[in-house]
């Protein structure tokens, strides 16, 4: 087999990886016409596209090419005349010479510029998006995504992990997210469901005896899409069983660590952790976006006996903003607005100056309250502090929110900060019956220093359920899974589950778990949003060859569409009438 993968029957190279170190030396290449000169009657330039770079070639005599012909030249790899390099290209230096030309196929004008500098409408891209595909950006995030994937698959088989498929035509399950229904023509008026994720099958494999198990798997919700959720999302999938949480936490690190020195070169250090509770009061989120130093003070105990009305609430955070004192009344506006459409009652702004504070409270506030308004987080003249008083989860998020609405950097700047986020609640409260609700799914193992609160304090039980945060923004959570009958039988009663629901619920599961499950924990994080923030990207979609807009359609192919009559009578459907 030849040594140069680049070669094939009609070529010798591709055009980017042309240089002076082949000049003398004929040379055969393929591709797209990217643009075409011409320099008299007898003389064209053509710079020939690849995903690999462009490539100049000078053609003698008449040609009869276009823009996005593809094209097959044989040509002699000569220096550029002196005052002709282009230094924007790789192959700047060199061009084809002595050249002929061999048309593999004509090509229609493309509807839009396939030239980086050129913007163009996104819906325009995705009907054609064929054509988009082609754009340097698109081959760098798709190939950047294959580079990826395949250090996870490294990283994963060197820790001992077995890849298995699991099925994409699944059972109905009764909870969790929205899922896509597939009619059965075999069994009329039964469905399949697309799997949203493979977390029931990942752990009948840890009962079958794979105890170390991945999938870079296809998952499918049928919920509304934003620019970091599609309908088809990927993601790397694992579970280990005879492993605490340190041992995922390790596991998943060293995957993504490879993932971070595969993209961009370079091996970021150890991956730190917080707890979800320390997330919130530092940050305001459970999604810290550790690029940028804004952290959340309590003033709670400073403002206890406050005589100042707008501070009297069980909890009053601070937020500084560096640089903030020079916002204009318009832009506090713009910010209480935010924060009353979160939920707060308001939003208090104080500016630092050299001769004090500057706010509309200013003048209330006693004078151990203005030190403190005047020092948090280290606060300096010319900054600005925003104070929530709420009740406490609610005062972080409005602060958190707008820590990021203030701070965030965009995702193509800044460098690449990963946390472990911890120690997530068992419960996120209860329901219109009065059951409580599970905060992750009700086979999370509860921490188990807080076994004993299950029944007497359940909200106040920490679970062994994990997140991996990368600048702001989720990708991916697990947990340690319960294996034993007993603490999940407590699980089960305190959500309101009894044995009969149970057993309807998650029998086969459960089935199983009898014949002898060992100790095991999992995770599973989007490679999606893996590989956009490493491109630099805002929205998944720029990293996916062929995704669906914000509506859920397929541009290039007009999906969703109806089918045919036969389709429904073969699957014995009765179609109701749109809009009904």
């Amino acid at each position: 087999m030849s040594q140069n993968h680049e070669a094939t029957s009609l070529r010798d190279s591709l055009c980017g990886s042309v240089s002076v170190a082949n000049v003398g030396r004929r040379l055969t290449v393929c591709g797209w016409v990217a643009k075409r000169r011409e320099h008299g009657e007898h003389l064209a330039f053509l710079d020939l596209r690849d995903h690999s770079g462009i490539l100049q070639a000078v053609v003698e005599g008449s040609v009869d090419v276009r823009s996005e012909y593809v094209v097959r030249i044989t040509g002699t790899v000569s220096h550029r005349p002196e005052g002709t390099v282009n230094e924007r290209l790789a192959t700047g230096e060199v061009e084809l010479t002595e050249c002929s030309v061999e048309i593999l196929a004509a090509a229609e004008p493309p509807p839009f510029q396939l030239d980086e500098r050129i913007d163009v409408d996104e819906q325009v891209r995705l009907r054609h998006r064929f054509l988009d595909l082609r754009r340097d950006t698109m081959q760098r995030n798709l190939r950047l995504r294959a580079a990826v994937n395949r250090s996870l698959r490294k990283a994963m088989d060197l820790q001992g992990f077995c890849e298995v498929e699991t099925p994409l035509l699944w059972a109905p399950t009764p909870e969790g997210a929205r899922e896509f229904v597939v009619p059965s023509r075999l069994h009329p008026g039964e469905f399949y469901v697309l799997p949203q994720s493979p977390q029931i099958a990942k752990q009948l494999l840890m009962v079958g005896g794979f105890d170390r198990y991945y999938q870079i798997a296809r998952c499918l919700r049928d919920e509304d899409l934003r620019a970091d959720r599609q309908f088809e999302f990927t993601q790397l999938d694992l579970e280990a069983s005879f492993v605490t949480q340190d041992d995922i936490l390790g596991f998943v690190s060293e995957a993504v660590l490879d993932a971070a020195e595969a993209a961009t070169g370079a091996r970021p250090g150890p991956i730190g952790s917080m707890t979800w509770a320390q997330a919130l009061d530092l940050y305001g989120t459970d999604k810290p976006d550790l690029r940028f130093a804004m952290v959340l003070q309590d003033l709670s105990a400073v403002f206890a006996a406050t005589q100042v009305k707008a501070f009297g609430a069980t909890t009053v955070k601070a937020l500084r903003v560096p640089g903030g004192a020079t916002f204009t009344r318009s832009r506090l506006d713009q910010l209480t607005d935010q924060a009353k459409s979160l939920g707060a009652k308001g939003l208090a702004w104080f500016r630092i100056t050299s001769e004090g504070l500057d706010s509309p409270l200013a003048r209330f506030l006693n004078e151990a309250e203005a030190t403190a308004i005047a020092s948090v987080d280290g606060a300096e003249v010319g900054d600005l502090v925003l104070i929530v008083a709420d009740e406490y989860a609610l005062a972080c998020k409005v602060l958190g929110t707008l820590r990021v609405t203030l701070g965030s950097p965009p995702v193509s700047e800044g460098p690449h900060h990963y946390v472990w986020v911890t120690e997530f609640p068992m419960f996120e409260g209860v329901d219109e019956d009065g059951n409580l609700m599970a905060a992750h799914h009700p086979f999370t193992m509860p921490h188990p220093d807080d076994y004993d609160l299950i029944e007497t304090d359940p909200l106040s039980v920490r679970s062994q359920a994990y997140d991996l945060v990368l600048n702001g923004w989720e990708l991916g959570s697990g947990s340690v899974r319960i294996h034993r009958a007993d603490i999940q039988s407590r699980i089960f009663k305190a959500l309101g589950i009894s044995d009969e629901e149970a057993e309807s619920r998650f029998g086969f599961l459960l089935g199983a778990f009898k014949f002898g499950a060992p100790p095991h924990a999992g995770f599973a994080f989007g490679i999606d949003r893996l590989v956009a923030i490493f491109a630099g990207e805002e929205n998944i979609r720029e990293v996916i060859a062929f995704p669906k807009t914000q509506s859920g359609a397929d541009l290039m192919t007009g999906a969703p569409k109806s089918i045919t009559e036969r389709q429904i009578r073969d699957l014995r459907l009765k179609m109701a009438p749109k809009g009904s």
